[in-house]
């Protein structure tokens, strides 16, 4: 399925006996790639909590596990990699990849530590999350290559488009954006204002990156249109992100069953062409 399961919220957010429910649910719909980090959470608290449950499911074979580090220095790497598997509870990660890149250290010794685990069968495939297109041209020549990147992507976050993409499927790398929803953003759940208990209360920084005059002007668009053809905006700019055949899978935040339910409704979504041509002129892009 394009649809992928986040584990940003897991032991945040949401507590463990309810994340539990989100990933048997997940899985029961035809969800297998589940996405954490060792930075989500206090005291990584989302590995540890998906680690639980697959130890608690013996679901290890049923999904595809992906974790990234923060860490650029190859001793620190090494240490990363032996952590994550620990507190996932497994002898393999199928996608490791770098949380950003890192322009300080030398990319071929931050990936030394990664081939090893590669050549161990500890890893399966490494990438990068969060960057640039000159960043991923100048990884292109270092072993081992990226597999996957990990961009954000949304009606307000578009970047991607165009270079960043041509190179990706040039070097046949698998390209599972995040935040098509804008971390919340495209709810239509904040005016300038933050709601307690949302994400933008939780992570602030979020507000830098989506509180804007040209990003508060597509949500209105977005609301307009929702409105006149009655279908939620979240669904909406859901829809939008998941039907660009580039993308490999979209990850998608889940705290309620129903957050699940309507990123697959989305998926499946027959929805008329101008609706998309609509929303994807918002932004000046065709």
């Amino acid at each position: 399925m394009k649809i992928a399961l986040g584990g940003v919220t897991f032991g945040r957010e949401v507590d463990e006996q309810e994340s539990f429910k989100l990933l048997d649910y997940a899985v029961e719909r035809g969800i297998t790639l589940i996405d954490t980090a060792e930075v989500y959470g206090a005291d990584h608290a989302s590995e540890r909590v998906i680690g639980r449950w697959l130890r608690a499911t013996g679901g290890r074979d049923r999904v595809v596990l992906q974790t990234k580090t923060l860490a650029a220095r190859p001793d620190h790497v090494a240490k990363a990699i032996e952590g994550s598997l620990e507190r996932l509870q497994t002898d393999r990660i199928d996608l490791y990849l770098l949380h950003r890149f890192h322009d300080d250290v030398p990319l071929a010794d931050t990936m030394t530590p990664i081939a090893e685990a590669i050549r161990a069968g500890r890893i399966s495939a490494p990438g990068c999350s969060n960057l640039t297109t000159e960043q991923l041209k100048s990884a292109l020549n270092v072993s081992p290559p990226f597999k996957v990147v990990q961009p954000p992507y949304s009606l307000v976050a578009r970047e991607i488009e165009g270079e960043f993409l041509e190179v990706c499927k040039r070097e046949n790398i698998a390209v599972i954006t995040y935040s098509p929803l804008g971390a919340g953003f495209l709810t239509g759940k904040y005016d300038g204002t933050v709601p307690p208990g949302t994400r933008f209360d939780v992570i602030p920084g979020h507000r830098d990156i989506y509180f804007s005059d040209r990003n508060f002007d597509i949500v209105r668009r977005l609301r307009a249109l929702s409105e006149r053809v009655g279908v939620p905006m979240a669904k909406l700019a859901l829809a939008w992100a998941l039907r660009n055949p580039d993308m490999d899978a979209v990850l998608i935040g889940a705290r309620r069953k129903e957050h699940i339910d309507n990123a697959i409704e989305a998926l499946h979504m027959d929805a008329p062409e101008e609706w998309f041509t609509e929303m994807s002129s918002w932004t000046g892009y065709a």
